[in-house]
């Protein structure tokens, strides 16, 4: 890959993120940022204009109770000006006695215009999907303080987009003018951008590995978290919220995707959305929901200097979980703690 193809991938990656983001917020603005203006869709139900389907889906939205448009997957190829890519996609739709997982692709054509890529066409492919009575609650009265999480919404009434104008304005006030040509930013912001998934890796590794110090490696010392679990500081969060998950679940599992991700400089700020499925003595627990995040490079190294977790959805359901029988073949199992294989599998190299 050269660097000109590493910083156009980064640009289509968030571009992607941005999509589902502005379907979520009903964000009719955002939304269509995503997309050129002869762009079209086909969607099944609806094929043509792509600003015809940005209204609609952002009116629809408006109303609706919370939805979570997962993007990961996505492998991109890269010609000079145009692109072609295919994404999984996991969208969660709830409505008042059921709630939905759609599983499905995008299938995009992008094309770099003015130096900005956006979106040029794009196909939906249905693969499957589930469709169960809701279990989900919302907090009312809200939580304690001590156990606050900001709920999702839609439009100016969602956290995450308070919480991004917040972080944004904490980089710009510290950000200085950079001496850097601006091809050579681009490609420090593609690299720096690499830098912080790892973060986001590192941090579901250690939540689900049960890893206390790699937790509080993903922090600068004086950074806060909100988690719902534990709201404080990063030490006392990579302390606490591990002695939960050790003392609560038999197994959990973080999958981080639609990572949205923008640098400046030394500075970043981020969302990304997250599925965490916990297992429990007697029940599953499935969340979904989003990490909105700011970054500092100190020293030339990228860490997390805040973090809060908005909360979008949750299913609860009887465990399912079976150890053997259809499983039995499968003798390599995770576990917390150092005896899960991925430790001797990063020694290996």
């Amino acid at each position: 890959m050269t660097s000109a193809d590493l910083v156009a991938r980064h640009a289509i990656l968030n571009t992607l993120a941005m999509h589902s983001r502005g379907v979520d917020r009903a964000d009719a603005n955002l939304l269509g940022s995503a997309y050129h203006a002869d762009a079209t869709v086909d969607y099944g139900f609806y094929a043509g204009a792509a600003e015809t389907l940005v209204a609609i889906l952002a009116g629809a939205q408006k109303a609706a109770l919370p939805t979570l448009h997962r993007t990961a997957n996505c492998e991109v190829r890269i010609s000079g000006d145009r692109a072609v890519s295919e994404s999984y996609v996991i969208a969660y739709a709830e409505e008042a006695d059921i709630q939905r997982m759609v599983f499905g692709r995008y299938l995009d054509r992008h094309a770099r215009r003015g130096g900005v890529w956006r979106l040029t066409h794009r196909t939906y492919v249905l693969d499957g999907n589930t469709n169960r009575a809701t279990t989900a609650s919302r907090a009312d009265p809200p939580l304690s303080d001590a156990h606050f999480v900001p709920e999702g919404g839609k439009g100016a009434a969602d956290p995450g987009r308070a919480l991004l104008a917040l972080h944004h304005a904490a980089s710009g006030a510290q950000q200085k003018a950079s001496p850097m040509t601006a091809d050579a930013a681009a490609i420090d912001a593609a690299l720096s951008r690499d830098a912080i998934r790892r973060l986001l890796t590192g941090y579901c590794r250690a939540a689900d590995r049960a890893d206390a110090a790699l937790m509080a490696a993903m922090f600068w010392d004086d950074a806060e978290v909100i988690s719902g679990v534990v709201n404080g500081s990063a030490a006392d969060f990579a302390r606490d919220v591990i002695a939960h998950i050790t003392a609560t679940f038999a197994s959990c599992f973080h999958s981080i995707a639609n990572e949205w991700i923008e640098v400046q400089g030394n500075h970043a700020v981020g969302e990304h959305y997250v599925i965490a499925h916990n297992r429990g003595g007697q029940t599953d627990t499935m969340t979904g929901g989003r990490y909105v995040d700011r970054y500092e490079r100190r020293g030339g190294e990228w860490r997390i200097a805040s973090r809060a977790f908005v909360l979008d959805w949750t299913q609860t359901h009887p465990t399912t979980y079976e150890p053997a029988g259809f499983y039995e073949g499968l003798t390599t199992r995770g576990c917390y703690g150092t005896s899960d294989p991925v430790y001797k599998h990063w020694e290996s190299l």
